[in-house]
């Protein structure tokens, strides 16, 4: 590992600054363009020692976990804390220029939408027990050591209000020694926690854990690798008008300021369509918003996330009827003969996209489509798709659902044009 002095020239895909070098490109965690910087390198990675000129698009951080001189250490939750609000907000948006511009793709895209900080309502922690006690946070930058924190500006205020309750319950949970994960679900009931866990529990081992939980105020659920421990009361979630009791872990939008900004961006471009056939619905973040006006097929491979969601339309007046099918996208999308009777469509894959699907979208004749995707660079491969099907592409929209991070959300609209 050597020292070098760099000038960082632009900004990498995960937030790193670059620099240009004799041996290739250096990733820089911390630094930003116009920086010059003193890094010690090794291969292509560089680890900021010190800040010899500072970038004229340089903030303080908000955060006293972020960046290289934090202590115990830098927590790597957030990337980009360092850069002022407007240049920040350009990188972010260029994601989804970069992306769309990479397939060809070209159309104009909306100013990136912002939440706010301490609007996080989902939030996975990394914990483990140490010979210092229970370390719960976020893994160090390039690192599987876990960062402690005492406060998250991503976080909501009732999270962080929390994190010496939740504390204590991991520190139960931790029987075994390896790392394990904590997602924290911030709903209207109390908080929903997930436990994905590489070790086993003892029935003692669950006993104390349930005592624990019976303690603290505030807590609804506790889960460990999918099976409920203790319910003290069922977690609640409103989607629009509905309010869902979401599975252990299941998927569930960041933010819901982001999600009902989606919501609506949805809803919106669907209101005229009698019937809508919503694909990857989880636990029915899109279809039962699009149920107040539309009669909504929602279809999902995750049973207990199907589930949620039919329970919860069947137990609400006032919405259109909804239908549920269990059924593998990835492996059997639905075929365009299947979609000739919906007027909307709308899909919100995982990351991987959803390009089988996208092919026999591209050959139906749903008139207009809503798509959905915290990946800008699969969903322009889906969109890529459907363009060349014959759809138009009437509008993009990113959001800033992970604050400082390097994910971004978007919302693409299309309509096929009249023969």
């Amino acid at each position: 590992m050597s020292a070098q002095k760099l000038e960082i020239t632009r900004l990498g895909g995960q937030g790193d600054g670059i620099a240009e070098t004799p041996k290739g490109q250096v990733f820089v965690p911390f630094a930003m363009p116009g920086d010059i910087v003193n890094v010690a390198v090794e291969k292509d990675r560089g680890t900021l020692i010190s800040l010899l000129e500072a970038s004229g698009d340089r903030t303080d951080p908000p955060c006293p976990h972020f960046g290289p001189d934090a202590d115990p250490g830098a927590c790597g939750g957030c990337a980009l804390q360092h850069m002022s609000t407007e240049p920040y907000r350009d990188w972010k948006r260029g994601l989804v220029v970069a992306a769309l511009e990479a397939r060809g793709i070209k159309t104009d895209i909306a100013p990136l939408i912002a939440t706010e900080p301490h609007t996080r309502r989902r939030v996975v922690f990394a914990a483990r027990r140490t010979e210092a006690g229970l370390a719960l946070g976020f893994n160090k930058v390039q690192s599987h050591e876990i960062v402690p924190v005492e406060t998250c500006v991503i976080a909501t205020p009732r999270i962080n209000a929390a994190l010496p309750a939740l504390q204590r319950i991991a520190a139960s949970v931790a029987v075994g020694r390896e790392a394990f994960r904590l997602t924290v679900l911030d709903t209207h009931s109390g908080f929903d926690l997930a436990v994905d866990a590489p070790f086993r529990l003892s029935e003692t081992d669950r006993l104390q854990i349930i005592a624990i939980m019976r303690k603290e105020a505030g807590m609804a659920r506790l889960a460990f690798n999918g099976e409920i421990l203790i319910e003290k009361q069922p977690p609640q979630l409103d989607f629009g008008a509905v309010t869902v009791n979401p599975p252990p872990g299941g998927f569930v939008q960041a933010s819901h300021a982001a999600e009902a900004i989606m919501g609506d961006l949805v809803s919106d471009h669907l209101k005229k369509a009698k019937r809508v056939v919503d694909l990857f619905s989880g636990s029915g973040t899109f279809a039962l918003r699009l149920a107040e006006m539309s009669h909504v097929h929602a279809v999902e491979g995750d049973k207990p996330s199907l589930d949620a969601l039919d329970r919860a339309a069947r137990h609400t007046q006032g919405i259109k009827p909804v239908s549920v099918e269990r059924r593998d996208l990835f492996r059997r999308p639905l075929m365009a003969m299947e979609l000739k009777t919906y007027q909307g469509l709308c899909f919100d894959p995982p990351r991987a996209g959803a390009e089988t699907q996208a092919r026999d979208i591209a050959k139906s004749v749903v008139p207009r489509i809503a798509a959905v995707s915290c990946n800008p660079v699969t969903l322009a491969r889906d969109l890529e798709i459907l363009i060349a099907g014959g759809y138009r592409l009437t509008s993009v929209t990113p959001i800033d659902q992970f604050l400082w991070s390097a994910h971004v959300e978007v919302v693409a609209l299309l309509e096929r044009p009249r023969r």
